[in-house]
């Protein structure tokens, strides 16, 4: 199918996902993930109504900024601190935020910029060794470091990627404990879970911001990944 029909059918199934979670369809942002794709697919993409886009790597969002429509970036890889300043001005939103460290580095660049960043906390439910985020035990305090001690951060809410199980359902715990967090914190707007595999489970459990790649532009070309 094509990229359009691809986003139509995403679409149906989280209008389906979102109605059994007792919300609507447009409750649930649909950001697409272009990791390996070239602008002229994410064109094709925003021309069909996609409004998000999250890249994994700040060259990519470098690469691609100036060669792709108006459209609201995120950054939902792993940030290493030597390259926030690359993106500040850039991204909308970034999703992945584990570390005080890279918190204060995202402060001290916001701030000379002159704005608030919006970020996401990435919790590592699981604890999987090979995920980053941080422990469901840590979440709180790193909450209350970043507001304590980061005027130009805005944090709004949390972002988790749970294990790829060929059962979607087993997915389904790391995202209510996800949830759980996010519930205790009113102010919280965004909870981002769910990709091509799992995005309706992530939406009958509270997600409500789903990052789809594959399901959108199909399977990506590793070969012509960058270093």
């Amino acid at each position: 199918m094509s990229i359009r029909a691809n986003i139509d059918h995403i679409n149906k199934l989280k209008e389906e996902a979102a109605v059994r979670s007792g919300r609507k369809s447009e409750d649930v942002l649909l950001i697409a993930v272009t990791k390996l794709h070239s602008p002229d697919e994410i064109n094709e993409a925003i021309n069909s109504g996609i409004t998000d886009i999250g890249e994994n790597k700040v060259q990519e969002i470098l690469d691609k900024y100036d060669r792709v429509k108006p459209v609201r970036w995120h950054l939902i890889g792993h940030l290493q601190t030597n390259k926030v300043k690359y993106i500040i001005d850039k991204v909308s939103l970034i999703h992945s935020v584990d570390s005080i460290k890279l918190a204060k580095e995202i402060e001290k660049r916001a701030s000379a910029e002159g704005k608030t960043m919006d970020i996401l906390i990435q919790v590592n439910s699981a604890e999987e060794e090979s995920k980053f985020g941080v422990g469901v035990d840590e979440v709180e305090a790193l909450i209350d470091e970043i507001r304590t001690t980061c005027p130009h951060i805005n944090i709004k809410g949390l972002m988790c990627i749970a294990p790829l199980e060929d059962d979607p359902e087993e997915a389904r715990p790391f995202f209510r404990a996800v949830k759980e967090i996010f519930d205790e914190h009113k102010e919280f707007t965004l909870l981002s879970m769910g990709m091509s595999n799992d995005f309706q489970v992530a939406i009958e459990e509270g997600s409500t911001a789903i990052r789809v790649g594959t399901a959108i532009f199909g399977n990506r070309d590793y070969r012509s990944e960058e270093k």
